[in-house]
This record gives C-alpha cells, structure tokens and sequence, in this order.
C-alpha cells in the first residue's frame, strides 16, 4: 500500500558518475533486511549531482527552498517483501546547501544530509551543454561537471543506465534491527551520453577512509539524465 505523499519536485540534469567497489565497504552501510543488490555481478556506489526544483513538502512551497541543487554518494541494495523483491538506493551522505532542508530529512526521514555551500550551472551551445555542481569542503570547492551532446536516448532495458536510474525506494538504517523506507516514483528518464567529464571530490574526508581509494579511481560509466516531476512518500519502518 503507498503511503501518503510528503514530497514532490523536479529533479533535474542528473550527473551520475558510477563506480564498482568491494561489497565489503558497503556493509557497514547496510539497514538491516536489506542485501546488496548488484549488476552483472559487481557492486556499485553512485556519486550524483542534480538540480531539485519546484520543491513542495506536503504540497506546500517553502520559500527560498525550492530550488536548490544535491550532491549524493549512494548504493544499491534490494528488500525481500511477500516473496518479492524491491530495489532501492542507500545513501552515504547526502549535501544540500540548505540548513532546513537537512534538518527535514534527517529528522523525519534518518537520512545522512549536511549543509554545505554550492553553486551549479548550466552552459548551452549550439551542439553540446556543459553541466556542473560543485560543493564548498573543508575551505575547498569540490565539483562533478559533465559535457554532453543535445542528442537523448531512451533507457535501454537490462542496461547499466536503467540499473542507476530505477531503483524506487530509499531505505536508511534506523538500528541494528529496524530498516525505513520510503518510496520514489518517477517515469524512466532519458540519458545523454557523456563526452568529457571531470571529477574533483575527497572521497576519504568526506565520506569516510574506505572511500579514498575512489580518489584515484576511475568510474566505470558517467551519464547525464534528463530528470522529471517525482514524487517521495511518507516513510515506514520495517
């Protein structure tokens, strides 16, 4: 049964650098019920930067916080209910440069948001954009910017994109026993093929010492998706 919807946004221009890792780092991650879910048998975090626009918490606008940009790392995990599967994301920490915005999800929802100073854009040419979030840490500015072509696709079915993109619950560690969760719904979102890309990101301070090794690692894929109107309902403990 869906629960009753707490928000609904745009999110848009979603760069979504991928990387494969050892499960191991992710168990201390893990909500309890949940299990790891993987793609051709390899394990994955997500560094993703986008754009939440139109922003309404209980169909109401807050004032100066309805847009604003995010920047997430996250995992992929599945929870088994009445013999059925259902796939969700993880987050390890997610960053918003608004104070309320963080006080709202971590309070209601246990999610691991913190407020830090930003800045994105959006440069458009003839044949190519050139999107870019960055965040303000430790008195330095870290960033994700992609440049794609104009051209989008269609998610592929069974593709590495469509395995990203559509995992439509979010869950979060309450205890060593109780799991929350919550469900995101959206339509598929079309992708723009990535040219060039530059990550700057301390991955080790930011996110923990198991992370530095992504430092100087290389994603396995970047894409940039449209985004659409979503919607995140009510949170449930299971």
């Amino acid at each position: 049964m869906k629960q009753r919807k707490f928000l609904s946004a745009q999110w848009l221009r979603l760069i979504m650098a991928n990387y494969v890792v050892d499960p191991g780092m992710l168990q201390p991650f893990l909500p309890a019920k949940t299990s790891l879910d993987t793609f051709n048998d390899r394990t994955y975090v997500s560094l993703v930067g986008f754009l939440f626009h139109d922003t309404r918490v209980l169909r109401i606008s807050i004032p100066f916080h309805t847009s604003f940009p995010e920047v997430n790392l996250r995992f992929y995990v599945r929870y088994k209910e009445n013999d059925q599967y259902k796939r969700g994301v993880v987050f390890i920490k997610e960053i918003v440069p608004k104070r309320a915005i963080t006080f709202i999800a971590n309070s209601l929802f246990k999610e691991r948001y913190i407020t830090l100073p930003m800045k994105h854009f959006v440069h458009m040419a003839d044949n190519e954009q050139h999107v870019g979030y960055h965040w303000k840490f430790n008195n330095r500015w870290n960033g994700i910017e992609v440049k794609t072509g104009l051209t989008k696709f269609p998610l592929q079915a069974g593709s590495e994109e469509e395995f990203i993109t559509e995992h439509f619950w979010g869950y979060s560690r309450m205890n060593q026993h109780l799991t929350g969760e919550y469900q995101v719904s959206h339509p598929s979102w079309n992708v723009f093929p990535v040219h060039d890309y530059s990550i700057n990101c301390d991955f080790g301070n930011l996110y923990g010492p198991s992370f530095s090794v992504l430092k100087d690692q290389a994603p396995v894929s970047v894409f940039l998706a449209e985004g659409s109107e979503i919607n995140v309902y009510s949170k449930r403990v299971v």
